[in-house]
């Protein structure tokens, strides 16, 4: 599972369609999307100033292992000039591995699952728009439930649902 934002469109029309070409990226890099939310909108976090966020997410299908996936996604990252200078910061392209699976992984390099989004309304939000029976592998609960228990984020909303776009 895929998250997928972004709040500087970069050479793209408008941050969706930037994010809608980085889901066109996906399979090229051998991850084939199976499910997909709508685009979700929220202030910028933690500086609510910031330009908007839109974000969604993804459940993808993939021949690669969890640290595999994760290289595929900042290798996709970086074709949508993705910087990673400055924590927080705005940014054209953020595609986090949420999980993989049911696998539990804590390594230097990769924590699964994503040890934030769970609090997070626009990652758990467009999860249970598309998979709300999904459960954390670790906590137990469904994205439902983690969407209507999330503190950060909590102003996302969903722009327009898959079938009126």
């Amino acid at each position: 599972m895929v998250a997928l934002g972004s709040n500087l469109a970069g050479d793209f029309a408008s941050c969706e369609a930037l994010l809608e070409a980085a889901l066109a990226a996906l399979p090229a890099a051998g991850l084939r999307v199976v499910a997909r939310s709508g685009w979700w909108r929220s202030a910028a976090w933690p500086d609510p100033q910031g330009p908007e966020y839109r974000n969604g997410v993804a459940l993808v299908a993939t021949s690669l292992d969890a640290e595999a996936t994760l290289q595929a996604l900042l290798g996709v990252e970086a074709e949508f000039n993705r910087r990673r200078d400055q924590r927080n910061a705005p940014r054209t392209l953020d595609l986090d591995l949420i999980a993989y699976g049911r696998q539990v992984i804590a390594t230097p390099g990769l924590t699964l699952p994503h040890p934030r989004a769970h609090e997070r309304l626009f990652v758990m939000g467009p999860l249970a728009e598309i998979a709300p029976g999904w459960r954390h592998p670790v906590l137990g609960r469904t994205a439902a439930q983690l969407a209507a228990e999330a503190t950060v984020g909590t102003d996302a909303v969903l722009l327009s649902p898959l079938g009126r776009r």
